[in-house]
């Protein structure tokens, strides 16, 4: 392309370089924005919810106007009635609450009334199933022990052959599903996310031969799905797996 039409083609473009500009804006800009939305409305939704708890005079509009209301600067300033939404609050009550809650539950009075409720509960039919299960789910994703945790990530053949999809190794099957399916290997529990909300998904059983284990890790497989395959575990070069520290082979002299 010769100078002059490179001028040229700059004329009739005049706006081109704002535009540059305002779409690479946008890539700093969006993602901040909406970070911060998602968190302000789930401030808020949680505020909601615990707020209405709280006593009207221990709300901070309130302790504030009594402690602030005569002051006849802060009047100027603000008016005759103070109307102050601090988000977070509900937050922070949430989150007290919870771990007092989880203070008492790990004592014998705790434990001693939580089994009594429990036994009450047990006694309710459609109650009882509904909390046994919500019960498991708490416990298998809160849990602080290392065996409820996904194992590794992996790749199976779903929804049928030559299709591969990636998923979470769980555990080995045992009891009565590891005995019915007529298979001579072991037997692995697996769960398949969905995308883009990896929260729900499948429980496949499937033989150890149909699991390929994969080098990355679960947090990198689950920015995988998360991003319907835009963000890969190396990021410098996603086409080599990611780069595994190992640790130095002695050798004998």
């Amino acid at each position: 392309m010769t100078e002059h039409e490179d001028h040229t083609r700059r004329k009739r473009r005049p706006f081109a370089g704002l535009r540059n500009n305002f779409l690479a804006g946008l890539v700093v800009v969006v993602p901040i924005a909406v970070t911060m939305w998602m968190i302000w409305t789930f401030v808020g939704w949680i505020d909601s919810w615990v707020l209405p708890f709280v006593p009207a005079r221990y709300h901070p509009d309130a302790l504030i106007d009594t402690l602030l209301g005569d002051n006849e600067w802060f009047k100027m300033l603000f008016g005759e009635d103070v109307r102050i939404n601090v988000r977070g609050l509900g937050v922070v009550v949430f989150l007290f609450f919870t771990v007092l809650v989880g203070w008492v539950a790990k004592g014998l009075i705790g434990r001693s009334f939580l089994a009594w409720g429990e036994r009450i509960v047990d006694r309710m039919p459609i109650v009882r199933s509904l909390y046994n299960g919500i019960k498991q789910i708490a416990e298998t994703v809160f849990s602080q022990s290392t065996e409820t945790k996904f194992d590794k990530a992996c790749l199976v053949e779903y929804p049928r052959k030559g299709i591969w999809a990636i998923a979470f190794i769980s555990t080995k099957a045992k009891g009565e599903i590891d005995q019915k399916i007529p298979v001579d290997e072991d037997i692995i529990s697996v769960f398949l996310p969905t995308t883009p909300n990896p929260t729900s998904g499948f429980l496949l059983f499937v033989p150890r031969h149909s699991v390929v284990e994969l080098a990355m890790t679960v947090e990198d497989a689950a920015k995988l799905v998360i991003s319907a395959g835009l963000v890969y575990p190396n990021g410098k070069n996603p086409s080599q797996p990611p780069v595994i520290s190992q640790p130095p082979v002695i050798k004998p002299e």
